[in-house]
């Protein structure tokens, strides 16, 4: 068995509950044998780009460098993941693998003050590692499309999910085996998850 580890990144307001699809895929892993690393960012609620980017910094340097490195970023920290590409983390060995799961747009992001700053960077920047893109089909924080608004202007593969809106536990995303699937290698498109 391959051994990894991963890092999974939680969004705004998120503070980590139980019953949602990360907790299921930390746990899952773990029990894999992987090592995984799913930490409570600083002040869900009202985060500072600033100290998220430490912190996601921090997190990378713990990573286990015998085996191959995944990140998992969920919603605000999706864009957190590509304002700390657009800032030159590429130079060094950060992540094998990424997922960026329903980034939420800068139309919606300037709405809030709490979170206007982490309005995504202007593609134009390379993204570290085989980067994915997995997003619903009618996501509200995303009203233009996770295809247009990521994955065509930063050239990313890009599976849309039908129905699956924000991918969060308001949507039914409590287990989820696609990603599990995915974080453990398997290339094929994240589909939703089976109805219950």
């Amino acid at each position: 068995m391959t051994t990894r580890s991963y890092l999974v990144l939680h969004g705004w307001q998120n503070r980590r509950p139980g019953g949602h699809w990360q907790h299921w895929l930390a746990d899952r892993l773990t029990a894999l044998g992987h090592r995984v690393t799913y930490p409570q960012l600083p002040d869900p609620d009202d985060p500072d780009l600033e100290v998220w980017l430490g912190e996601l910094a921090r997190h990378l340097e713990e990573l286990d460098e015998s085996g191959e490195r995944v990140v998992v970023a969920h919603s605000l920290s999706a864009v957190l993941w590509l304002h700390a590409a657009a800032r030159g983390m590429k130079e060094q060995r950060y992540a094998d693998r990424v997922l960026l799961v329903a980034p939420p747009s800068a139309s919606v992001l300037v709405r809030y003050p709490e979170v206007a700053g982490f309005a995504p960077p202007v593609p134009g920047f390379v993204l570290p590692g085989r980067t994915r893109l997995v997003a619903g089909d009618d996501d509200p924080y995303c009203p233009e499309g996770a295809g247009p608004a990521f994955g065509a202007p930063l050239g990313i593969p890009t599976d849309i999910v039908p129905g699956a809106a924000h991918l969060d536990l308001d949507a039914g995303y409590g287990s989820w085996p696609a990603v599990l699937d995915w974080c453990l290698g398997d290339p094929a498109p994240l589909t939703a998850r089976p109805q219950q």
